[in-house]
């Protein structure tokens, strides 16, 4: 397994300064963000550390370059918006980007992107599901003639009243992995599995490691706080960030031991990138560090 840093916390940071840093604590490689160059709808999202809508063999190049000279490769180019949102305008824009970001990853010969399949939060899931064949047929259709694989995070994109009731990402749960990768029937679409998703949910996060090894082509190092005590006073039903909390890697639920033995059982030997979005370390630049110095510190006992 390669080690790996999500470059979203590492706003404000410049290309250069990001592989830099990831150089600096050891890391082997980098999950770049390639979001479009615009104000941020949300945290964590608008980062950007590549022009993907831009990229010139040239700068490619320069990219490529920089990498290797520190001893970092991309694990993936990471977009994360929503190719299902109910108004047609940010679809077609989250999906025009998309595909940019996919040629983009060609051309770097990372051959990897990083993304939600989306969802539109007023629909069921079965309407969900047939959106999703609609729009992501002629995605992957772009994805395989480009030779890139595309990795579906499994967050459900339901924190707070602006993504309720239903969530902004349908592929959420080891059932609906199943029923989104057999409609859009690509082998070029998996999953960048992130386990803590599975802890505020009450999901078995070890079963999937083993009934999707084949498809997991990405791996997200986070940690969730579950509050069983908030949890009894709110009840299931509440918005999730009243009875959780996102943390880092050590600090939470996972029982990181647990699945990284899971996935090294199954040969898993590629990505498993640290994403950090634990507000305790968001004060400063030097906590953001921290935070992440920190992450790489626990669970490089696990994964060397």
């Amino acid at each position: 397994m390669k080690l790996g840093l999500l470059s979203s916390i590492l706003d404000g940071f410049a290309f250069e300064e990001a592989i830099d840093f990831a150089a600096a604590q050891g890391f082997s490689c980098v999950e770049l963000a390639a979001w479009k160059k615009e104000k941020a709808k949300r945290r964590y999202a608008g980062v950007s550390h590549i022009d993907a809508e831009r990229l010139t063999q040239e700068k490619a190049k320069y990219i490529l370059d920089y990498c290797s000279m520190r001893g970092v490769e991309l694990s993936s180019l990471a977009y994360y918006p929503n190719p299902l949102d109910p108004d047609p305008e940010e679809r077609e824009a989250a999906v025009r980007h998309l595909m940019s970001v996919i040629d983009a990853s060609a051309r770097l010969g990372v051959n990897m992107v990083t993304t939600f399949i989306g969802r539109d939060q007023y629909k069921t899931a079965d309407e969900n599901l047939k959106e999703a064949e609609k729009v992501w047929k002629p995605i992957m259709a772009h994805a395989e003639k480009a030779g890139v694989r595309v990795a579906i995070e499994n967050c459900p994109m339901l924190f707070g009243p602006d993504q309720w009731p239903g969530g902004q990402n349908i592929m959420t749960t080891p059932q609906l992995w199943r029923r989104v990768l057999d409609a859009v029937g690509s082998d070029m679409l998996g999953i960048n599995f992130d386990p803590s998703h599975f802890v505020w949910q009450m999901l078995d996060y070890i079963a999937p490691v083993y009934e999707f090894k084949d498809r997991i082509f990405h791996v997200h190092i986070k940690d969730i706080k579950l509050y069983p005590e908030k949890l009894k006073r709110a009840g299931t039903m509440a918005y999730p960030l009243e009875y959780m909390q996102p943390k880092l890697p050590g600090l939470g639920d996972v029982d990181w031991s647990a699945f990284i033995s899971a996935l090294t059982d199954t040969g898993y030997d590629s990505f498993a990138c640290i994403e950090v979005e634990d507000r305790a370390f968001e004060a400063s630049r030097e906590r953001i560090e921290q935070s992440i110095i920190l992450s790489k510190r626990y669970i490089e006992q696990f994964i060397i």
